[in-house]
């Protein structure tokens, strides 16, 4: 009879949680965190598409949705969490309750809080520009710096233009795949540093997590202080983002820089409101402004758009009107998007991990009702 007890309550939560993926909230919560709030209609977005929207995810029409946060002109008008699978860097947590306090993998959005960190290294002076050559930083692989190789600047890393052989179009759990290697090796910078080059630097763009854990690893370099650590001082605490984790690497000290990072979804919107007002988060300038400029602008084609600064530049079509979004990206269709024509900032974050052919992913939510929803 217990055991029948405990079944029936077990199979009430589970039914209470996925009842709730049908929910939606009017309006955001009016918090002390520095994010300013309004309703939908104040700022002229069409309450009913948001809604239909919500129940949508809710159906799991987009499939696994966890949050939804859409701000526009810097003013947070939606704001909602969904129950689902998630996982902590790779491992899996089973069903979560998605809540404002939660922290998520946000994955690969990890490279572009890696480039704010160069910027305000070079800001502060520590790092004299994105043209100092790569090799300057590690003279103990003094062996690596030959041939092609020796042109690596910061830019060719913060554009992934470095030409060095590297392989992460096999799935994560491929071990073929050069970030799992590179995860794996009891020396990560030795290894990325050690890879081949396929082409000259800056010619021919090619995802590559290395590069991002080459810029970490240069800002510890010039700073004396480890990403997270820099990231914490001069980024999260201006922000007022108190709570976050970055995972390192197994049985190190090193914090995975290209992937490892779990924020809450509204801090991920104060990094974006921040580089959406040009560095500027509360009338202090934060990230500098021409830092942020340069991330944003397309400096090398990739299939469908181009590269920033560890920002992905997205060419799409609205009702057959073309668009243009910036985007933060991260496996499992994690997003921070602006839309500068509509003045936009959304995140999404989802559980959908190493799941690439979903065609209701983040950049249809954005097409098939958030821009829609956008009046002039």
């Amino acid at each position: 009879m217990k055991n029948l007890i405990t079944t029936l309550l077990l199979l009430l939560i589970v039914a209470q949680v996925f009842s709730q993926r049908g929910t939606t909230n009017d309006s955001p919560a009016k918090l002390t965190d520095g994010i300013s709030i309004a309703a939908l209609k104040d700022e002229k977005m069409d309450g009913n598409k948001i809604n239909m929207l919500a129940e949508e995810i809710g159906k799991n029409t987009y499939p696994n949705i966890h949050s939804l946060l859409i701000s526009r002109h810097n003013k947070l008008l939606y704001e909602h969490y969904w129950p689902g699978e998630d996982q902590h860097w790779g491992n899996s947590m089973g069903m979560v309750p998605h809540e404002r306090d939660s922290l998520h993998d946000i994955r690969s959005i990890s490279k572009s809080i890696v480039s704010a960190c160069v910027g305000i290294a070079i800001q502060q002076g520590k790092i004299k520009s994105v043209d100092q050559k790569v090799f300057s930083f590690f003279p103990a692989y003094a062996a690596q710096d030959t041939g092609m190789k020796s042109a690596l600047t910061i830019k060719h890393l913060l554009t992934m233009s470095s030409g060095l052989v590297w392989n992460e179009d096999v799935p994560y759990d491929n071990p073929e795949n050069s970030e799992i290697r590179m995860i794996s090796s009891p020396d990560p910078v030795g290894y990325v540093l050690s890879q081949p080059m396929e082409a000259p630097a800056g010619q021919v763009w090619k995802y590559n997590g290395g590069t991002t854990q080459l810029l970490a690893a240069i800002i510890e370099r010039t700073t004396g202080m480890p990403v997270d650590q820099f990231a914490r001082e001069y980024l999260f605490k201006p922000l007022g983002i108190t709570t976050f984790e970055w995972v390192k690497y197994p049985g190190t000290t090193m914090p995975a820089a290209a992937s490892g990072l779990r924020l809450r979804s509204r801090d991920l919107l104060k990094f974006g409101l921040l580089y959406n007002n040009n560095g500027i988060w509360q009338g202090k300038q934060i990230v500098p402004a021409q830092w942020v400029k340069a991330s944003f602008q397309p400096h090398v084609k990739h299939p469908g758009g181009a590269y920033g600064y560890q920002f992905w530049i997205w060419e799409d079509k609205v009702d057959n009107k073309p668009i243009t979004t910036v985007n933060c990206v991260g496996n499992g269709d994690q997003r921070i998007i602006f839309d500068k024509e509509h003045d936009l900032v959304v995140v999404i974050t989802a559980g959908n991990y190493n799941k690439w052919s979903i065609k209701k992913n983040s950049a249809a939510i954005m097409r098939d009702y958030i821009v829609p929803a956008a009046e002039k």
